[in-house]
């Protein structure tokens, strides 16, 4: 995670965005009056809201922990795909 003032950030804001893009990391700007803003990927932005969205129903998270605990204990059903 990399942080930055926002004035730096306004004087090289390609490069912090460059930065962003090639370590797919997020960049913390910190703006005058203390409040921080996030930038980070489109693609790790979609990734965080729909973990988020699964994880928003207690009875799908626990299902999911579930299937995790199955797959990492080997136990795996495989199936044919079923074509439309």
């Amino acid at each position: 995670m990399n942080v930055t003032t926002i004035s730096k950030f306004r004087k090289n804001a390609k490069n912090y965005f460059d930065q962003v893009m090639d370590d797919k990391d997020v960049l913390l700007i910190t703006r005058n009056d203390g409040q921080t803003v996030v930038v980070m990927t489109l693609d790790d932005y979609n990734s965080k809201v729909e973990t988020d969205y699964l994880n928003s129903s207690l009875a799908n998270r626990k299902h999911l922990e579930k299937s995790i605990a199955d797959a990492q204990a080997g136990k795996l059903k495989q199936h044919d795909l079923i074509e439309s």
